[in-house]
């Protein structure tokens, strides 16, 4: 009996709470509305977005009231503003939030209202009823009704009092509770994200996160790169010259010690060409000294056969898709000139939708084959490896368009 009546207390003041609530609600659309207004002579460019954090606010604690309610944890939101008034518009216009938040508003005024007076009949039923039964005699002319009928003496006051009390308390202990735990999940659920907004918000944090990654591999190639250029490599250089002016100054060229010297001489020279060839499959030196533009320019001038390069706005790019277009590029302009025939090749890079895209087209044979190991296959590992995608088409007679896709949003 006492959980009883303490679930009907706690249904019974959620939904009276929520009564109140949701008639002050009725006004955030009309002050919505004067503040977006407003925008327009300035003073809303400011007060609007604050507007729309004081809404959130106001729906974050009914948010936590109907979580508590039904006994569950709920995620805290964001209920701050970046810096700047293009920063906080953009926030408002485009958080899924915000919308939620409206959606909220209108759900709660056509359900908080019904159900706090649905509330407050029940609890002013039990009241009024257990109050006015034993003052029955004290009402104008006698008339004093319960359910539906004339109280004429203690009798029918006692027995009808009985009867309209026990089923109002029912009503209340039990119909409340049950009225405010679907009301609270209601509101829960329209502040939570759909299954789908969860997976667009879990592929934006994962795209952040890649960027991240994406940069702090390209520092960390970068570094190594700069380590083994003018650390490693300026030792083996060193080691190289040594060896070769200890090979000098021996009058005689016979013995162990010429040919061990000879060996040593030429092992640290065949060092130095590995070394160069890892420096430059893990973060070419040129992108360092040129940037990409430059780079692909000098790829362009080696290849073999006229190559043009075609740059869009590519803005700031991540080292490592940068490294990874680099060798594209070269690696696909290689293909060109060993199996095409081709006598043009035309490169463009843009970028689109927060993505690299590169796009190779030649004047060749076509019919390019994956299968005989055309370099394709390599082109396709390393955009894999940035979670790219790669298209050939390649008809027979040509043209070939190798068309390579690099996100790199930050």
């Amino acid at each position: 009996m006492r959980e009883r009546c303490r679930e009907a207390w706690r249904g019974s003041r959620y939904l009276l709470v929520g009564l109140v609530s949701a008639m002050a609600t009725m006004l955030v659309p009309a002050l919505l509305a004067v503040g977006a207004l407003s925008s327009a002579f300035g003073l809303g460019l400011v007060l609007f977005p604050r507007m729309m954090m004081g809404l959130r606010q106001w729906t974050e604690w009914h948010r936590r009231r109907a979580a508590a309610l039904l006994g569950v944890s709920v995620s805290a939101r964001r209920t701050t503003l970046p810096k700047g008034i293009r920063a906080q518009w953009r926030q408002v216009v485009k958080d899924p939030e915000s919308r939620r938040d409206g959606r909220w508003v209108l759900r709660h005024i056509a359900t908080g209202i019904p159900a706090g007076l649905a509330a407050l009949l029940c609890v002013v039923t039990v009241v009024y009823t257990a109050v006015a039964t034993p003052l029955w005699w004290a009402f104008p002319d006698g008339e004093f009704l319960l359910l539906g009928y004339t109280v004429t003496g203690w009798g029918s006051a006692l027995t009808l009092g009985a009867v309209q009390t026990a089923a109002a308390w029912a009503a209340t202990s039990w119909a409340l509770p049950r009225l405010a735990r679907a009301h609270a999940r209601r509101c829960v659920a329209a502040l939570e994200p759909s299954v789908e907004d969860r997976l667009t918000e879990r592929v934006g944090e994962l795209t952040e996160t890649r960027a991240g990654a994406l940069d702090a591999h390209g520092a960390e190639l970068r570094r190594i790169e700069r380590d083994l250029h003018d650390g490693t490599q300026a030792r083996l250089v060193a080691i190289a010259m040594q060896l070769g002016i200890a090979r000098e100054s021996l009058d005689d060229e016979s013995g162990a010690l010429p040919m061990l010297l000879k060996a040593a001489h030429e092992g640290a020279e065949e060092a130095m060409t590995e070394l160069r060839d890892v420096i430059r499959t893990m973060y070419p030196p040129i992108l360092a000294d040129r940037g990409l533009e430059g780079a692909l320019a000098a790829v362009a001038a080696r290849a073999g056969i006229p190559a043009e390069v075609e740059l869009g706005e590519l803005g700031r790019l991540p080292a490592a898709v940068e490294a990874a277009a680099y060798f594209i590029v070269t690696e696909t302009l290689t293909n060109a000139t060993k199996h095409s025939c081709a006598t043009r090749v035309l490169v463009r890079l843009s970028r689109q939708d927060g993505s690299l895209l590169i796009e190779v087209t030649d004047d060749g044979l076509g019919g390019v084959d994956e299968s005989l190991g055309t370099g394709v296959i390599g082109i396709r590992r390393r955009a894999a490896a940035l979670d790219g995608t790669v298209l050939v088409a390649s008809p027979a007679g040509g043209p070939t368009l190798v068309t390579v896709e690099l996100p790199c949003a930050s």
